[in-house]
C-alpha cells in the first residue's frame, strides 16, 4: 500500500494511491490510522495525482535521526565507526514534502544533501525489543538529511546545521508492504548521480534501531527515523535540483532557493 497526503481544493487529507489515482481516507490522522486495516470500504473521493499538491506524507512529533550508519560515509567523514547508534533529531517545522522548496539559509555557506531510508512508526512504542520491531512500523519513505556542513563543524554539535526551516524533505509517499532490508538509495543532483549503495550496508539493522531509539524516547504514530546516509554527500547549490530515490518507494525531488525575508 502506498499512503499520500494531499491537498486539493484548499483541504488536506490523507489517502491511498491506486495507480494515477489518490483516494481520500481521512483529512484527521487518527482516524487515517484506524481506518487503515479497513481502507476498501472507506475510501471515499479519488482524485487524479496530477491534480493534487503531494505534502509531506507525515507530520512527525519529531525526527529521529543516525550519524554515520553507513560504514563507508563513517570512512568519508574520516570518523571511527560508532559502537553504538549515534542519534540527533530534526524538528517537525524542518518538513517540507515533494515539490517544495529547500531553503538555503544565510548563516551557511555549505549545503550538503543526504538520501537516507526514512522509517515511519505506526503505532506508539516504548521499550520495543527488535524481535517485535516490525509491528510498530507503519513503512517507509525516502528522507533527506538536509544539512549545514559549515555549521555542524562549526558548531561541534548538530542541532543547527539539521534544524533549518526546510531541511526535512519527505516522501513522496508512504510504502507499507516492501522489505526494506536490501533496496538501492541513491541521491541526483541536477540528475548527476550523487550517491548509489544498499539499505543493506546498514551497520545498524532497522529492528536494532527501534529497539534502541525507544529504549531512549518514546516513539508516537508518525514520527519519523531516518536510518543514515552513503558516501557521496557534498554541497548543494542555489538553483540546484535534488532527487533521493529508494528502491519500491519511489523518487523525492525538490529545489533549492536562496534565503529571503518573507
Amino acid at each position: 500500500m502506498r499512503i499520500g497526503r494531499f491537498e486539493v481544493d484548499g483541504k488536506k487529507f490523507w489517502g491511498v494511491v491506486r495507480g494515477n489515482d489518490i483516494c481520500v481516507v481521512s483529512s484527521d490522522w487518527e482516524e487515517f490510522l484506524g481506518k487503515l486495516h479497513f481502507v476498501e470500504s472507506t475510501v471515499e473521493e479519488c482524485f487524479n495525482i496530477n491534480d493534487v499538491k503531494l505534502l509531506a506524507p507525515v507530520v512527525p512529533t519529531k525526527i529521529v535521526a543516525l550519524g554515520l550508519n553507513y560504514r563507508d560515509h563513517s570512512v568519508e567523514m574520516s570518523e571511527r565507526l560508532p559502537d553504538e547508534p549515534l542519534l540527533f533529531m530534526k524538528p517537525s517545522s524542518a518538513v517540507i514534502g515533494p515539490g517544495e522548496q529547500i531553503i538555503y539559509p544565510s548563516q551557511s555557506s555549505r549545503v550538503d544533501y543526504e538520501a537516507e531510508l526514512g522509517v515511519v512508526i505506526g503505532k506508539t512504542a516504548r521499550w520495543v525489543k527488535k524481535e517485535e520491531a516490525w509491528s510498530f512500523i507503519l513503512g517507509y519513505t525516502c528522507f533527506n538529511d538536509v544539512t549545514a556542513r559549515d555549521l555542524q563543524s562549526k558548531d561541534g554539535q548538530w542541532t543547527r546545521a539539521k534544524s533549518f526551516d526546510t531541511f526535512a524533505p519527505i516522501g513522496p509517499y508512504i510504502v507499507t508492504d516492501i522489505d526494506p532490508s536490501d533496496l538501492f538509495i541513491r541521491s541526483y543532483v541536477n540528475d548527476d548521480v550523487k550517491q548509489d549503495s544498499r539499505t543493506s550496508f546498514l551497520i545498524f539493522d532497522i529492528p536494532y534501531i527501534l529497539e534502541f531509539v525507544s529504549s531512549v524516547m518514546t516513539l508516537y504514530p508518525g514520527d519519523v527515523i531516518a536510518t543514515g546516509t552513503p558516501a557521496g554527500v557534498g554541497p548543494l547549490r542555489v538553483g540546484d535540483i535534488v532527487t533521493i530515490e529508494i528502491e519500491g518507494i519511489g523518487r523525492l525531488t525538490n529545489k533549492v532557493r536562496k534565503f529571503s525575508l518573507p
